[in-house]
């Protein structure tokens, strides 16, 4: 039972924008925690997401239990994510 993963537009933009060896790090990150997104995940305080760590960069993710889908809602760099 694996998970598949959608992105919001701004952060996909910010994807985007990254070097190509950090962005298929954190591709494959996503695609290695899409299997159990609950070992990896820690619940984000305050909000109904759930954050994951990826070097320097934090990922803000909503999870949809009923269509197993992993929603990232915000993905940047740890400096500016938690100034949202």
């Amino acid at each position: 039972m694996s998970y598949s993963i959608k992105w919001h537009p701004q952060a996909y933009r910010v994807l985007k924008k990254l070097p190509k060896h950090l962005i298929k790090r954190v591709l494959d990150k996503l695609d290695f925690i899409s299997k159990d997104p609950f070992r990896f995940l820690e619940h984000f305080e305050g909000e109904n997401y759930y954050k994951l760590r990826i070097g320097n960069y934090r990922v803000l993710i909503e999870i949809e239990l009923k269509e197993l889908i992993l929603l990232v809602k915000v993905f940047d760099h740890r400096s500016k994510i938690y100034n949202r």
